[in-house]
């Protein structure tokens, strides 16, 4: 019997059953990562029920290892301190290399500086289990996960705990915190590398959005698109749909009054909000169809140039270094309608950016912008100003 259970495990599973299992069990603890550590614990963007809460907590301990309140503290000082000599795991700072392959490491260096736990872990659990079983034994936890994979496939479950212990370490310490700000398409134009992977958030549980998140952190979905799909955004609708959690906040969805056409305070309150998704239709709407006609007006030089610089011109401005400032300055200076839609998109920019300003003294800005847009006979940057009148915090 003992022998038995050695060799086969109580399941008596075949090969192709151990992968599916396997896949299973790693699926969870990606799940345990973006719903409860994430979205959960780390921006408090749902709330989950006790029960489901400490059953990722329990799962992450014995598949990972991790301490909650460290991969919290760490995740929240990154936002913190995105992009900086002072962000824990930035391939901007370490270079994508180290980050990618050493990424785990990374994150235990961090895990014993004490002030970023005091400073960031706040709100995390606190409880006698905490205390008594999670932290500090973190050994105990994998041991115990090794002790179940062996009893319940025997010998091919040491090669299933491997798979596992290598899993995090790989996809969400390696993957997410690597390429998630070196490779990929960008939504929205923030101040730090971001990027979104691709978009079937499947395989890392939604957290391959990384672009989206960083645009909408306290939003408990990932996606933005139509075509991008979130899985554990799913999972959370589920869990919902049985009372085990409720959504507190998801990236706002502009609003559209038909036929509004007055720039009022309404329109300045939704374009505050909404201003992620408003640079967004003003790289669509503006910067593409301006390049397009530009390029076919242009002679077979210069239509390269304009080319080369057609994300130049919308790359968030703190992100360009001195190569690709001079190369965008390039093409400006020699085509003024590309320089025109530049200086609008930042003088648009600047409009939110004014913090300290009234929202009377914004909505004047705001009227002249659209004003003097409307003056420059470029028919796109008219028509965008025009749509701008429509924004509503105010549900039809």
């Amino acid at each position: 019997m003992l022998l038995d259970i050695i060799a086969h495990g109580y399941l008596h599973a075949s090969f192709w059953e151990i992968v599916l299992l396997a896949f299973l069990m790693t699926h969870v603890t990606i799940v345990a990562i973006t719903v409860y550590l994430h979205r959960h614990q780390a921006h408090r963007a749902l709330e989950l029920h006790p029960m489901v809460s400490h059953f990722f907590r329990l799962w992450l301990w014995m598949s990972t290892g991790m301490v909650t309140k460290e991969w919290v503290a760490i995740h929240r000082k990154h936002h913190a301190k995105c992009e900086t000599p002072e962000d824990p795991h930035s391939p901007q700072i370490y270079g994508i290399k180290k980050v990618l392959l050493e990424g785990a490491e990374l994150y235990r260096a961090e895990s014993h500086n004490a002030d970023t736990m005091t400073t960031y872990g706040k709100g995390t659990p606190d409880d006698w289990l905490e205390s008594a079983i999670y932290t500090g034994r973190r050994d105990r936890g994998i041991k115990i996960m090794l002790l179940i994979d062996v009893l319940l496939f025997g010998v091919a479950g040491i090669a299933v705990w491997g798979v596992q212990m290598i899993w995090s370490p790989v996809w969400a310490a390696g993957v997410i915190n690597g390429l998630g700000h070196w490779w990929g398409y960008r939504h929205y134009e923030v101040p730090d590398a971001s990027t979104n992977i691709f978009p079937i958030g499947i395989l890392i549980g939604g957290e391959e959005f990384h672009n989206n998140h960083h645009t909408y952190p306290n939003s408990a979905k990932l996606s933005s698109r139509w075509w991008e799909f979130d899985i554990g955004w799913f999972y959370i609708r589920l869990l919902s749909l049985v009372k085990l959690a409720a959504v507190k906040k998801v990236a706002p969805t502009p609003l559209l009054v038909a036929g509004k056409t007055a720039v009022d305070l309404d329109t300045v309150r939704a374009i505050v909000v909404n201003r992620f998704q408003i640079m967004y239709r003003y790289r669509k709407d503006v910067i593409a169809r301006v390049v397009k006609d530009e390029m076919a007006k242009a002679d077979e030089s210069l239509r390269t140039l304009i080319g080369k610089a057609k994300k130049l011109l919308v790359r968030e401005e703190s992100l360009l270094d001195e190569e690709a400032r001079a190369k965008l300055q390039s093409v400006i200076n020699t085509n003024d309608t590309l320089n025109t839609i530049y200086l609008f998109k930042q003088q648009l920019q600047e409009l939110w950016q004014r913090s300290t300003s009234s929202q009377e003294t914004m909505l004047h800005a705001l009227q002249d912008w659209c004003r003097r847009a409307q003056e420059t006979r470029i028919k796109a940057l008219e028509e965008f100003a025009h749509g701008l009148s429509s924004y509503t915090l105010r549900p039809a």
